[in-house]
């Protein structure tokens, strides 16, 4: 064995074992969650509603103190703590490709608690997000601990991001897939293994603590006909159309929450007291909550058309209240939740239309699940894989790949690129799209961008460029005032094909006056944009749109080579 082969052996080993540790963080992490989960459910719904319950019309007016309550509490985090707000998995994204895999380690603490008092209180919200979230945080601690490489440290995010998404539903290959459809942004790769590994880890915790995981009671035996695959296709288009159209709408909800003239601490309780009133009046059906007794319902037929939509479409509000308030929680069990109200009510109806189908409204609530989260999240890999390991069947499989491909190509075109994750970094100042691996959006025009630039005065002559080209072999100068402020752009095709006596003219006369410029803070995404946009090689670096200082210049070639470089920092190998 050659000392390379000692070399890699040492390293993939050094991968293994902390790809089986963050699964042991990020399983424990799940667990310690749920626990806590129940434990504050048990106190708002066993203990606290006996207490305040008041029936008037049939109604227990006592549920609308719960949620109220809750989310009162959760205002008092969530002032201490703004990022906490939400899902998560936004800030792992953030933490993976724009820092390093760094996440504060007060976050995992704070997210913890304040996401269990939302969902335990009775906030439409899912606890898979922030499971995913509080995984991925304590792997960074970790990470942090032993002082790992800023390569290994976003792997180890992912990897606890994995786990906790694994232990949550038992599914492990598409917890793994989860990690790489939404973080790596569909980029497979070698990191898949030890993505894997974590994600087996943090799932055979769940279960061997819990002895269970996922609470989706799905029947089994069931299955459909291939004439009835242009009704899923159809399904699909439909859920992901109306994915899109929820995803705008929840932060247009966030919107008129942050403009509201409302004290911050107050926000929370008003939607927690909306989510009351429409847990109140349908409190058996899983709008309070995670909601997974209310998917039973749907997946056993007990539901009538008229009621699956509706239940669909109060669902979306009370998690739009949950969120936009500002409370802490994830949207992947209500995207479960309403896909499958939806779903279950359009199977019914082709029931209804097409007798000799012998249709089952079970597929297309699980067709329906598949469609609307993969419009999403854009994650349809992670709801294909995830419908086959909870169904232990290949039976749906067809039904379920035809409606989670075409609602996440019909969301993704209506959302032009963006997922529910993307759309909360967008605001944030991020500037990415899903599908496609993130590299030259996570380095600054400051981190590549030449500092001591060669350039020209305005009244320099265009003999003296051309001496610099020869003298540089660049084709192309910033041109620059006595203040050294930027006025332009001189090169190459300014002077070919110019006489001697024009040549001895000033450069002021012939600089090019539609031109880009970048600034320090801008990605080399942008810069790269701008470049093509202009039609230049190299691009001024000024220091801001109000400063035109020259502080530098980013040519195509400093964009070339950062790339490579950040490709080469996404894989372990």
């Amino acid at each position: 064995m050659t000392s390379g082969d000692g070399v890699y052996l040492r390293k993939w080993g050094m991968v293994m074992a902390f790809s089986i540790l963050a699964g042991l963080v990020g399983g424990l992490g799940a667990v310690v969650f749920r626990v806590f989960i129940g434990v504050v459910h048990r106190f708002f719904f066993e203990w606290l509603l006996p207490k305040v319950s008041y029936e008037v019309g049939g109604f227990n007016l006592g549920y609308l103190i719960l949620p109220t309550l809750g989310a009162f509490i959760v205002a008092f985090f969530v002032i201490k703590c703004p990022e906490i707000r939400g899902n998560g998995i936004p800030e792992v994204i953030e933490a993976v490709i724009f820092k390093g895999g760094n996440i504060p380690g007060k976050f995992a603490v704070l997210k913890t608690i304040a996401t269990a008092i939302t969902i335990g209180s009775g906030g439409s919200v899912g606890r898979e997000g922030p499971i995913g979230f509080i995984g991925a945080s304590l792997t960074s601690i970790l990470a942090h601990w032993f002082n790992l490489s800023r390569e290994m440290k976003k792997l180890l995010v992912t990897c606890g991001l994995a786990a906790g998404i694994a232990g949550t539903f038992n599914t492990p290959l598409a917890g793994a897939m989860f990690a790489l459809e939404v973080v790596y942004m569909g980029a497979f790769s070698i990191n898949l293994v030890p993505i894997f590994i974590a994600a087996v880890t943090g799932n055979a915790v769940t279960l061997a603590v819990l002895k269970g995981a996922v609470e989706i009671d799905i029947p089994g035996d069931i299955g459909h006909t291939l004439p009835e695959l242009p009704l899923f296709f159809l399904l699909g288009l439909s859920l992901g159309l109306l994915a899109a159209f929820y995803a705008r709408f929840l932060y247009r909800v966030v919107d008129g929450f942050s403009k509201a003239n409302v004290p911050e601490i107050i926000k929370p309780a008003v939607g927690g007291f909306g989510v009351g009133v429409l847990g109140m009046l349908f409190p058996a059906y899983g709008i309070f909550g995670i909601g997974y007794e209310g998917m039973r319902m749907a997946f056993y037929g007990e539901l009538a058309i008229g009621l699956l939509v509706t239940l669909g479409l109060v669902k979306m509000l009370a998690t739009a209240l949950t969120i936009g308030s500002g409370q802490s929680g994830g949207v992947f069990a209500p995207s479960l939740y309403i896909g499958t109200m939806f779903g279950a009510a359009f199977g019914e109806i082709v029931r209804l239309l097409f007798p000799g189908l012998g249709s089952n409204p079970a597929v297309y609530a699980l067709a329906g699940m598949a469609a609307f989260f993969s419009g999403m999240t854009q994650a349809p890999l992670t709801q294909i894989l995830m419908v086959t390991e909870l169904t232990r069947s290949y039976a749906v499989l067809p039904a379920v790949m035809t409606s989670a491909t075409i609602g996440f190509l019909t969301a993704r075109f209506f959302l032009k690129g963006e997922s529910i994750y993307t759309l909360k970094l967008i605001r944030k100042g991020y500037h990415i799209r899903t599908g496609k691996p993130v590299i030259l959006e996570t380095i600054s025009v400051g981190e590549i961008m030449t500092r001591e630039p060669v350039y020209v005065t305005e009244d320099q002559t265009l003999f003296d460029v051309e001496h610099l080209i020869g003298e540089t072999g660049h084709d192309c100068f910033p041109v620059v005032n006595e203040n050294m402020e930027v006025v332009g752009i001189v090169g190459i095709k300014d002077i070919l094909k110019k006489s001697s006596s024009i040549k001895r003219m000033p450069v002021k006369k012939f600089i090019r006056r539609a031109y880009g410029v970048t600034y320090p803070t801008e990605t080399a995404e942008e810069a790269f944009e701008k470049l093509m946009a202009y039609d230049q090689n190299l691009l001024p670096v000024v220091e801001s749109p109000e400063n035109r200082r020259l502080i530098g210049v980013v040519t195509k070639r400093d964009i070339y080579r950062a790339y490579y470089r950040g490709l080469e920092g996404m894989y372990i190998d």
